[in-house]
């Protein structure tokens, strides 16, 4: 009926779209915000998981028209059952085709009147769509305080990839087992090499797949001791660093170093696993409490500016430019409280046209030493010249901070990223 020009439903599209659910990533981001904002606005919403029927665009719940609606105009089939999960951001787990005999004999009544309004309306065209060629999948975590990249962010990148050819959708710890339904990997989630994320780049990479951030990022950017290396032997200006392997080393430090003298462990990340010493006692009592979980530490002159430079870098060229001010009252960027919020303080984004030339060249070429995925370069400047602190993978890239001066042309270049690696 289709091939001779027939109205018909459903067609040949809907079906294979239906069919599996890389098919229809595309159309989750906007299914998913709207199922969202319906249960924001519940007077009694869900407590737990539940499953929705859909019979010609009419919902078995009546709560969940607009949801029915928006996605009979994405997939015109009949009878469509969608798998809704509980979370603090309620995901569609799955969209299945149902035939009409899976319908019990209640709902069976329900599709006849169904049936007759719709024969009985206008006939509209489903949603003009292009669906995207590649798909891509974000590792994120919805109940993670300070999360690199937040689902609102998320959601704007993916209206700008999905014109361009990437569909996008989140995934979560527990889905690396159909990681291969995809095409790609963003990780938006804090990295460690004893970590689910670790675990989800290794795959990617086993899978073929274009992954930010790789497996040999990750293990290069968490290892600060590795970091402090590469950076002093290829000759990039850094504070004065030094390993402590025991506390025997301290006296060293003392000499050649001085105070205040901050304290890192290999493997941490955004501020944690970083402490100050101002003096011996502190400085014995923080080595001896960090070499109890770590067979090495680093430690590094403290070097205090209102503001740390952080230099993101895409494929080895500059991509945004932000300055992260301290928090109130602290010495880092983020003050992390035990058992309370963390504080961070304020930001500002520059013009990539704006930023001091030697900025730039120390933080882009920072990150080439580690690789050509994405990096945050954490730099500091003094009047002796510039310092870069560390190279970060996993940067934050936050819609409205990080995009604030060149706006959708960092998530345009991202896109491409992926895209030139698929093609």
């Amino acid at each position: 009926a289709e091939a001779r020009g027939q109205k018909v439903i459903p067609s040949v599209t809907t079906i294979l779209e239906l069919s599996r659910r890389g098919n229809h990533a595309y159309a989750l981001p906007e299914l998913e915000d709207i199922l969202n904002r319906i249960v924001r606005r519940l007077a009694d919403p869900p407590q737990t998981s539940f499953r929705l029927r859909i019979l010609l665009g009419q919902a078995s719940d009546a709560r969940f028209h607009k949801l029915a609606s928006l996605l009979f105009d994405w997939f015109r089939h009949p009878v469509i059952e969608v798998a809704v999960q509980a979370d603090d951001w309620w995901r569609i787990r799955r969209i299945r085709r149902l035939a009409i005999t899976d319908l019990h004999a209640g709902e069976a009544g329900e599709f006849t009147h169904a049936a007759l309004r719709y024969i009985n309306r206008r006939w509209r065209r489903p949603k003009t769509r292009t669906q995207p060629r590649y798909s891509l999948a974000v590792l994120h975590d919805p109940r993670d305080p300070l999360p690199p990249s937040d689902l609102s962010t998320i959601r704007h990148f993916a209206r700008i990839a999905e014109p361009m050819g990437l569909g996008v959708e989140t995934v979560g710890h527990r889905d690396l087992a159909r990681l291969a339904e995809y095409d790609a990997l963003w990780i938006r989630e804090t990295t460690n090499i004893d970590h689910h994320t670790y675990r989800f780049a290794l795959r990617a990479e086993q899978e073929g797949m274009p992954v930010i951030d790789d497996p040999a990022s990750i293990r290069r950017c968490t290892n600060k001791v590795y970091l402090a290396e590469l950076l002093t032997a290829n000759a990039i200006g850094t504070p004065r660093t030094r390993v402590i392997a025991s506390m025997r080393d301290l006296p060293r430090i003392e000499t050649e170093i001085g105070y205040p003298v901050v304290l890192k462990i290999p493997d941490g990340s955004f501020s944690r696993g970083v402490k100050k010493a101002d003096d011996r006692a502190s400085l014995d009592r923080l080595a001896r409490e960090m070499l109890a979980d770590s067979d090495l530490i680093l430690a590094q002159e403290f070097m205090y500016t209102d503001y740390d430079w952080r230099v993101g870098v895409l494929d080895g060229e500059a991509l945004f430019v932000s300055q992260y001010r301290m928090a109130r009252r602290h010495w880092q960027i983020v003050h992390h409280r035990e058992g309370r919020r963390a504080v961070e303080g304020g930001f500002s984004t520059l013009p990539l046209a704006e930023v001091p030339a030697a900025v730039l060249e120390a933080g882009v070429r920072s990150a080439r030493l580690i690789g050509q995925g994405l990096y945050g370069v954490d730099i500091k400047v003094k009047d002796d010249g510039v310092r870069v602190i560390e190279v970060n993978d996993n940067p934050n890239l936050v819609h409205g901070v990080e995009d604030g001066a060149e706006g959708d042309r960092v998530w345009t270049r991202l896109a491409v990223w992926f895209l030139d690696r698929l093609r």
